[in-house]
């Protein structure tokens, strides 16, 4: 089965928003096993929206459009679904009971308005709201069928999940189950991690249909993630199927897993201390708070982050951290800052990052240079990392590789 996204809204074109809708629904289709091979974005007009809509159908099994149903003038999906479908806008009763439900439980009186989100093409079906109050529409077309989700994200997603995707699951009639994995890795760009990845590659094209597939998906701060989608007869299968798939990968990128699915850095380093029954301390310079911002965003980080301390001036070093004179960037001064900043929290281990953010050398260190420390109980160490950029890239950057570094130095002590 084919299928096709529409995200309607002149801001989209204008650069206001960013359209995360489309990646969104491409990817739980995909997931679907469902194929997806244009994405179309559209201003609020009618005779354009109505435009794509004809195209789109043309060419795919189903299409999903997201936005234009809200209560505003501007808001004309329904016009254009209309003049697709070659009918006109009723009235339904039920759907303008949910839109009346939503404004009493909110004890608000409903503006006139928001009685045109019940006006749908003859002939559609609603799909009842649960979060807002534009419902959504399944429109039936000959062999074809067109879907309407709000442009709220949450309300999109939900109604998807609820409605959209299995209608497409039983048309598309495909059998058994399809499931999905992300593995996510630091350290290694891209192409790096395709070379390795490469004779597995090769072997899951051999085997033909009924195999693994293997995406690859750069997202920056979050690395380079591989989406491990597999076909089953059943959830346990499906499971075993990737638990088979990501062992062998694991086995291929040596390390450069840092999680699967929705587990962060953050997420696996609070693990490996809450297995260690360890706590952690941070001291920063260059990364100005960012290392210990992101382990924050992990759900629990209070059991084992005892605090940090942003000491950005050499005499706080010295004074907090009980550094000694002498230059800053240098792994010396990051031991050392690790050893105070643990001390000073009373943690079990010490995370100290020191550098040179630019755009100017400092202690006789070009901007880019980036260095990471590390104390606990059974010693000290460092390590250094040349990064190229701005100040924040080098400072994001920076924060993501001492983070990796650490995780990796937990993971080896297991």
């Amino acid at each position: 089965m084919r299928a096709e996204v529409v995200a309607v809204g002149t801001e989209l074109l204008l650069g206001q928003i960013v359209d995360t809708n489309s990646a969104w629904i491409a990817e739980r289709l995909a997931a679907t096993g469902i194929d997806c091979n244009y994405q179309t974005r559209v201003g609020d007009n009618v005779a354009r929206i109505r435009e794509v809509l004809v195209t789109a159908l043309s060419r795919a099994d189903a299409v999903v459009v997201c936005g234009g149903l809200g209560p505003t003038q501007d808001d004309v999906t329904r016009e254009a679904i209309a003049e697709v479908m070659g009918t006109a806008l009723v009235l339904d009763r039920e759907a303008l009971a949910g839109v009346e439900q939503v404004f009493r439980r909110r004890h608000r009186e409903m503006p006139a308005s928001n009685r045109r989100q019940a006006e749908v093409p003859s002939g559609a079906r609603i799909i009842p709201q649960r979060l807002g109050t534009a419902p959504g529409l399944i429109c039936p077309l000959g062999n074809r069928l067109l879907f309407a989700l709000p442009g709220v994200p949450g309300e999109m997603r939900e109604m998807l999940e609820r409605a959209v995707l299995p209608e497409l699951g039983a048309r598309s009639g495909v059998a058994g189950v399809i499931a999905s994995r992300v593995l996510r890795t630091w350290g290694l760009g891209e192409s790096a991690l395709a070379e390795l990845v490469a004779p597995r590659l090769a072997a899951l094209e051999a085997a033909g249909e009924g195999a693994p597939t293997i995406a690859f998906l750069a997202r920056g701060l979050e690395g380079v993630q591989l989406r491990v989608t597999v076909k089953a007869a059943s959830r346990d299968d499906a499971r075993r199927m990737l638990d088979r798939e990501e062992a062998t990968l694991r086995e291929l990128l040596d390390g450069n897993v840092f999680g699967i699915d929705d587990e962060t850095m953050a997420i696996r380093i609070g693990a490996l201390l809450t297995a260690g029954r360890a706590t952690l301390a941070v001291a920063e310079s260059y990364t100005g708070g960012l290392v210990v911002s992101c382990l924050v965003a992990a759900p629990g980080a209070s059991r084992w982050l005892r605090g940090g301390i942003v000491t950005y001036a050499s005499e706080v070093k010295r004074e907090l951290l009980g550094l000694t004179e002498g230059p800053d960037v240098t792994a010396a001064a990051a031991m050392a800052m690790a050893r105070g900043v643990r001390r000073l929290f009373g943690a079990d281990i010490g995370l100290a990052t020191t550098g040179v953010a630019g755009p100017d050398a400092q202690d006789g260190q070009p901007a880019g240079t980036a260095l990471a420390g590390f104390a606990s109980g059974g010693g000290n160490d460092a390590t250094s990392f040349e990064i190229p950029g701005d100040r924040q890239t080098v400072r994001e950057l920076g924060t993501m590789n001492t983070l990796d570094w650490l995780r990796r130095r937990l993971e080896a002590e297991h």
